[in-house]
């Protein structure tokens, strides 16, 4: 298999260097186009293994890794997992197809793709020897295209993959290839991440193809938990409980040792016995065993980042990351809980809000100078980010403060059929109360509740608001709050009649369908930017029956054609025009309301061989060792 996608011009020049292109999120957060982060308190950073040292000059195997996170998984079902967290523990056992190395160049894993007609067909070449266990035997073409085609095309499925290949013709040509048509060229389609699937057998999904039985396929216990696996991952699965983690065993058969690309420690990898990823709620809890060495990897807040950076028993690393923290604001008619009517609904109402929340006190104070702020949908390092002076900077200089943000509200109540006003400085309802609202954050993250809690104060002082902070289980959240069932229907949006007829989870149709429980504001969850390839946030942002969109966000502008216009771009200087008309619209609308970026700051064992202060940080887990 050649090393890496090929990308011919149709005069047959070269390929174009990869460096040129973008590249999509890191390594071990690619669960899911629409991936959830539930802040740096729970991050499941690979890590590494133990040995002396083998006779070819490889470490030997020995050891465990340990990894602590501070959020459950509600699934480990390839097909339908959403989290990054659950995505991390699922790829300890299987690979996905490819994955980005540091220099952001793409890697093969379990299939190479090629295209030489920029863009509009794009080849799959499976890689040879890949099996499932040995009740399903070799992974071929039909192990992706009947997924493909049987599911991810379907109305009855909704599987996370789903809006990543609608509209998309999807031929087998081999018995190790396939090829995908798109309705318009897209260069950087790997780089979106929508072409990336894990392998799943026919035989284990015909019988619920022929039935139609999405919730018998969501539960099925082979794919819950893992045991079709074979040779594809490093690990195999051995418990996972509930609420409380997973455990795993070496892969011996790992296809990954017999690869020709990749660092030469791919030959005898992994380099430990076992791993484990254990759910410890309590900060204190997870950073002892860090400091103690019961944990190999955990999360760092900031403000004892500093401290850790002292302890000789700990390795600390400040790592890009492309999630970023917002404040979501529930626009469906079960948010706004404070009286008739939905402010939320309101572009002035959430730029009001986002006025309101200083943005440097935040990094300051809370994230003790380990972020930097968030004005759009991309952070600054972005080479897609518009610049400074081209988007509107809400929590800063003079787009900070009580008289603008009260000002902006203002301008939100004078638009509402229901009187809304301020008495004095104080909002209050209709009624002549005043206006209450909860604010939801990560339990066991001291950080998210020392952000809420700064969130609580800003609008107390400002608009006199009652904010209740409440603490939630991240899974809890997600099942009851964040995701409905998907009902679709219809609703006029600027003017225009909007129909949900692939309604998701995320998006269970207008904001008349609601989660089972109401909710007003929350920090729980922030999104991916993709800020290597922003086309990719269509699935956020593409009109408002979009495939991921909890709170119910209308845009107010042309999304959709932005989106068009982007995706027929035929060089990657085309591109800057379409995504900076979007990141400016987006800074306005403030969809979500955007807060920082922060560093993924982690602490490693420092006898670990293999972290990078890099974007890509663990694309190349595998080849990660113990030095003792």
């Amino acid at each position: 298999m050649p090393r890496g996608r090929q990308i011919f011009g149709t005069r047959g020049t070269p390929p174009v260097s990869r460096r040129q292109w973008l590249a999509a999120i890191g390594a071990g957060a690619t669960a899911a186009l629409a991936g959830c982060s539930t802040d740096n308190e729970g991050t499941n950073t690979p890590t590494g293994t133990d040995g002396t040292g083998g006779t070819d000059g490889t470490p030997s195997v020995s050891g465990t890794y340990n990894t602590v996170t501070a959020s459950s998984f509600s699934t480990l079902n390839p097909l339908f997992n959403t989290s990054s967290g659950a995505g991390t523990a699922i790829s300890r056992t299987i690979d996905q197809g490819y994955t980005f190395d540091f220099d952001g160049g793409y890697f093969p894993l379990l299939y190479d793709m090629s295209t030489d007609d920029e863009g509009s067909v794009w080849v799959f070449d499976i890689r040879d020897g890949l099996s499932f266990g040995e009740k399903y035997g070799q992974v071929t073409a039909e192990s992706f295209v009947y997924q493909i085609q049987e599911l991810h095309q379907t109305d009855w499925a909704a599987t996370a993959q789903s809006d990543s290949w609608s509209g998309v013709t999807v031929e087998q040509t081999g018995e190790l290839q396939f090829q995908a048509e798109l309705q318009q060229p897209q260069l950087l389609w790997p780089e979106s991440y929508d072409p990336l699937l894990f392998p799943i057998p026919r035989e284990l999904l015909e019988p619920y193809v022929n039935e139609e039985d999405s919730e018998g396929l969501q539960q099925d216990s082979e794919l819950l938990e893992l045991t079709f696996t074979g040779n594809l991952g490093a690990f195999v699965l051995d418990k996972w409980e509930r609420g409380s983690g997973t455990t795993y065993s070496r892969n011996d058969e790992y296809y990954i040792q017999d690869i020709d690309e990749g660092p030469d420690l791919f030959a005898n990898a992994p380099y430990f016995e076992g791993a484990s990823i254990d759910v410890v709620e309590e900060q204190a809890s997870r950073l002892a065993a860090l400091e103690t060495g019961e944990a190999d990897s955990a999360g760092i807040p900031p403000e004892q980042f500093a401290e850790f950076e002292q302890k000789s028993q700990v390795s600390t690393y400040q790592i890009p990351q492309p999630f970023n923290r917002i404040l979501s604001v529930n626009m469906r008619d079960n948010g706004w809980n404070a009286g008739p009517g939905n402010l939320f609904r309101r572009t002035a109402f959430r730029q009001g809000l986002a006025a309101a929340i200083d943005k440097q006190k935040l990094i300051t104070g809370v994230y003790r100078g380990l972020a930097k702020p968030h004005y759009t949908w991309q952070p600054s390092w972005s080479k897609w980010y518009p610049g400074d002076d081209a988007v509107r900077k809400f929590g800063t200089g003079d787009r900070y403060g009580g008289e603008v943000a009260r000002g902006l509200v203002e301008d939100a109540l004078s638009e509402s059929e229901f009187d809304y006003r301020f008495d004095a400085k104080t909002l209050v309802t209709p009624a002549g109360e005043t206006v209450a609202l909860d604010l939801y954050h990560l339990a066991g993250g001291e950080t998210s509740k020392l952000i809420a809690e700064f969130i609580a104060g800003e609008f107390g002082d400002i608009f006199g608001i009652d904010v209740t902070v409440e603490a939630i289980d991240g899974v809890r959240f997600q099942q009851d709050y964040w995701t409905a069932e998907p009902k679709g229907g219809t609703d006029t949006v600027n003017g225009e009649k909007v129909t949900w007829d692939q309604p998701t989870p995320n998006n269970p149709g207008p904001r008349s369908v609601t989660s089972s429980e109401s909710w007003d504001m929350s920090i729980v969850f922030g999104l991916n930017t993709y800020p290597q390839n922003p086309l990719t946030n269509q699935a956020f942002f593409d009109g408002a029956n979009s495939f991921y969109n909890p709170v119910g966000y209308y845009p107010q502008f042309d999304a959709a054609g932005i989106f068009e216009r982007a995706r027929a771009a035929g060089s990657e200087e085309a591109l800057q025009e379409p995504f900076t008309e979007l990141f400016q619209n987006l800074a306005v609308e403030q969809p979500y309301v955007m807060l920082v970026f922060g560093d993924d700051l982690v602490g490693y064992n420092p006898d670990l061989v293999g972290p990078k202060e890099n974007f890509f940080n663990g694309w190349d887990f595998p080849a990660w060792y113990f030095d003792e």
